[in-house]
């Protein structure tokens, strides 16, 4: 038996597919934007350490801290009553969720008024070279039946890039830790090229990476052709065709 010998299911998304993808990055980027040149990009963090927040390991407590923070910038956009954005609900991703963030947007649409984003907030340091460079972003066997049970799921990665300094309170003399927002880009997973994807085979089926999360080219393709692409790379790791197939019928991937 080879892959090329099976019936595999083929998901189709819509023909507005595209179109939506392109609607929820944008408002992602002008939210963040608009969060950053108003000057609401900085986590204060108190701490009663002379030396403040000890930075060779600030790495390591940024993502949860960074996460937080594009939750609230999420849900004060949705609260503004100005809201240009066409934001309509703001979600915490659930544990164990593969995004952060469930973002649903207004859009007029054939059978449809709304469309949703699911988010995962990825976070990088200014100060630290080659930090959060090639992050794992999901497991191989969760976005590929993601794609299957919904052709027209939406995953935008959302990188954010921050630096860190301490600073002392005039009042209290104690050393404040501030986490600054420096940068950002969002990517849909599915348009990102296939040079810049990459499977590891550790942790479970496999994590789905990218390869300098600072660089990302863009490829248009497919929801069917994604899964391939996927599935080429799972080929091609140690893993190999035996392993593979064993997924696929765990998770209903052939007909």
């Amino acid at each position: 038996m080879k892959y090329e010998d099976l019936d595999l299911k083929i998901p189709i998304e819509a023909n507005d597919y595209s179109e939506c993808s392109k609607f929820i990055t944008n408002s992602i980027d002008l939210i963040m934007k608009n969060a950053m040149d108003s000057e609401r990009n900085k986590i204060i963090i108190n701490t009663n350490l002379k030396l403040g927040i000890p930075m060779e390991n600030v790495n390591k407590i940024a993502g949860p801290f960074v996460e937080a923070w594009a939750f609230e910038i999420f849900s004060e956009a949705l609260e503004d009553k100005n809201n240009t954005y066409d934001l309509v609900n703001v979600e915490a991703g659930e544990r164990l969720n593969m995004a952060d963030v469930i973002l649903q947007f207004k859009k007029t649409r054939k059978r449809s008024s709304v469309i949703t984003g699911n988010v995962d907030v990825k976070t990088t340091s200014n100060d630290i070279t080659n930090s959060g460079k090639s992050p794992n972003i999901t497991s191989f066997a969760r976005i590929r039946t993601a794609y299957i049970e919904d052709p027209n799921y939406i995953f935008v990665i959302l990188s954010i890039k921050h630096k860190v300094y301490s600073t002392k309170d005039a009042e209290t003399k104690m050393m404040m830790g501030v986490m600054e927002i420096v940068d950002f880009n969002s990517y849909d997973l599915k348009y990102i090229s296939d040079s810049d994807i990459s499977y590891n085979p550790a942790l479970g089926t496999g994590q789905i990476q990218i390869r300098d999360i600072h660089y990302v080219s863009h490829q248009k393709r497919t929801v069917a052709e994604f899964c391939n692409l996927l599935d080429k790379k799972f080929l091609n790791s140690k893993k190999g065709f035996q392993q593979w197939h064993e997924y696929a019928i765990q998770n209903d991937w052939i007909k």
